[in-house]
């Protein structure tokens, strides 16, 4: 086999790491992104409130507050293949011993562990599958592998709340290991680095080796975020992200004491909204790849939508069972689906050499909003008795960025020239 017949074999493995690193993604958020569906039994064998439920999902997710930007340093020194496969390995670890905890404070610990673990998954899954796509189809690729977060999402709200009825919560832990761990495996057997070639790939970011990101010195890597291409992502992704963690939270508890849907129907609404934030992360991305106006402009068509959806939602559509579905379902489309068009769109703004730690900023960034909105949103509804102020507010923070955001976010485009349609 001639030398350019083996280098297209091996770039044709891209859809292998492709797969691998959207299993490991669902694996390595199968047990956190079930918490929101197993609400209702949680509160009732751990006599949560729904702030304590809160800071459940929270727990998971404060330790990236800093580990994302540890994860975006180790990922432009080392391979994907150790960083990301080691991450998932503690994540099962932890949700293993997590099993034996004796009560909530305990799980609260064990779930800041697995945040740990969970910190270098999120950007060196992103950064594995940029680097082995072009910019004509990186769009579709990330939107794909994005599409992991809500499809153990679906797998969770559909296998955990059944689990934990009939074996407890802590078989749910046990579980939530199990799947880990077969993530981790996956990812270290099968993920590889892509093979290098003479002509450049395309046109997009591109990381040259570790030394790039040495030679660079942290006040300038720092300046990075101060971009306004990144300051509209900041800005766009701590709203919809927040908008991710109310729906995630929220949406059996609201189904199931205002639209009085009974609990194993409120949680079956929720694997269709996941199930809908999976189709939403896939198409959205893929038409961001043809669209003439920028990836951008999808988030902001998502932060129109989930606007519509929220405000829908403290109306008296928002008592409807039918109506209330139907939202939660449009919600999930966009209010989860944006990740794909929005981490490609990231991608793309970052300089060469910076990929990874410009992936870990934002994404450290977003984790303020991840981890502070389920307990204070939990925290408004005990408060008030209601869910309206916590819609109405979720509303209200994504109109404030789509606002600030809008007008030169579809103008400044740095994947302006993505259309020419470079193929591997």
């Amino acid at each position: 086999m001639s030398d350019g017949g083996l280098t297209q074999r091996r770039w044709r493995y891209r859809w292998v790491v492709l797969g691998v690193a959207t299993f490991t993604q669902a694996a390595s958020g199968f047990f956190v992104q079930g918490i929101g569906a197993m609400g209702i039994h949680l509160q009732r064998d751990l006599s949560l409130s729904t702030t304590q439920l809160g800071l459940l999902l929270s727990a998971a997710q404060l330790v990236p507050l800093a580990g994302l930007l540890v994860a975006g340093e180790l990922l432009d020194r080392y391979s994907e293949r150790w960083v990301v496969g080691i991450g998932a390995s503690v994540i099962a670890v932890s949700l293993g011993v997590g099993s034996l905890a004796p009560g909530y404070i305990s799980v609260l610990i064990v779930l800041l562990i697995v945040g740990a673990g969970y910190s270098p998954v999120q950007p060196g899954g992103s950064k594995s599958v940029a680097s082995w796509f072009d910019s004509s189809q990186r769009g579709l690729a990330m939107g794909i592998r994005q599409a992991g977060l809500p499809l153990g999402g679906v797998l969770a709200a559909a296998a955990l709340p059944s689990l934990a009825v009939s074996l407890g919560w802590r078989a749910t832990l046990m579980a939530g290991a199990l799947v880990a761990l077969l993530g981790a495996v996956v990812f270290m057997c099968f993920y590889r680095s892509p093979p290098t070639r003479s002509a450049p790939r395309d046109d997009g970011p591109h990381d040259t080796g570790p030394q790039a990101s040495l030679r660079s010195p942290l006040g300038a890597r720092l300046r990075l975020l101060r971009e306004p291409s990144m300051m509209r992502i900041i800005l766009s992704g701590m709203s919809l992200v927040s908008v991710h963690s109310g729906v995630g939270v929220l949406t059996v508890l609201h189904l199931h004491e205002v639209a009085s849907v009974g609990a194993g129907q409120a949680a079956l609404v929720l694997v269709a909204t996941q199930g809908a934030g999976v189709a939403g992360r896939i198409c959205l991305a893929a038409w961001s790849d043809r669209s003439r106006s920028g990836r951008y402009a999808w988030v902001v068509s998502c932060m129109v939508a989930v606007t519509m959806g929220m405000t829908a939602l403290t109306t008296p559509l928002g008592r409807s069972p039918a109506a209330a579905c139907l939202l939660f379902i449009w919600l999930g489309f966009f209010g989860i689906g944006w990740y794909g068009p929005w981490v490609a769109y990231l991608a793309e703004s970052a300089p060469p050499g910076r990929t990874g730690f410009a992936l870990g900023s934002a994404m450290a960034v977003n984790q303020v909003a991840v981890v502070s909105a389920p307990p204070a949103l939990g925290l408004l509804k005990d408060l008030t008795g209601g869910f309206t102020p916590a819609w109405g507010l979720l509303s209200a923070m994504t109109a404030v960025a789509l606002m600030v955001t809008a007008r030169v976010g579809c103008h400044h485009r740095p994947d302006a020239s993505r259309h020419r349609t470079t193929t591997l």
